[in-house]
């Protein structure tokens, strides 16, 4: 089909009682969701002000990071799965869980909130994902498990970053 592998004809039929194609259209509203939160976090990390604006521009970024990671991990289970993983940007926005919200108050309390509001959203959509497919699809189970970790360290971190401001 794209020239990789997809999932084996054994592969599929272990996985019980889930609408694959469901499954596929649910995990392209995930990679939505982190391509937003992708630049959410690496656009607040250029424009932000404030106190403890290099700390967070370091979490910011390294949260970056794991959004990008999620994307292609995501992408890669579609693919297996064999379906097709959205493929234009216009897309994200017709498509997502969690929608975008562009930085317009650049203060660091601000970008915080904003990202943490995001992280909330994309917990509830790991959650959900992985009451899916337990017991039902290992593999997506397993990683969307591991994304929901990140997602909750993601929330943790930037709470603890937004405590720390209100005490100066």
């Amino acid at each position: 089909m794209y020239g990789v592998f997809i999932m084996g004809t054994y592969g599929r039929k272990i996985i019980k009682d889930l609408d694959i194609n469901e499954l596929i259209k649910l995990l392209n509203k995930a990679l939505a969701d982190e391509w937003l939160a992708y630049y959410q976090y690496w656009i607040g990390a250029q424009v932000i002000e404030g106190p403890m604006s290099s700390a967070v521009i370091v979490e910011l970024m390294e949260h970056a990071g794991d959004e990008f990671r999620h994307a292609g991990m995501l992408v890669n289970r579609i693919v297996k799965l064999g379906g097709t993983p959205l493929l234009k940007p216009e897309d994200w926005y017709k498509e997502t869980n969690c929608g975008y919200e562009a930085p317009e108050d650049f203060l660091v309390m601000k970008i915080l909130e904003q990202n943490i509001k995001g992280e909330q959203c994309a917990i509830t959509t790991y959650q959900k994902l992985v009451d899916l497919t337990s017991g039902k699809d290992i593999i997506t189970y397993n990683m969307v498990l591991e994304i929901l970790e990140d997602e909750i360290e993601h929330e943790d971190d930037l709470e603890v970053l937004l405590e720390n401001i209100k005490m100066l």
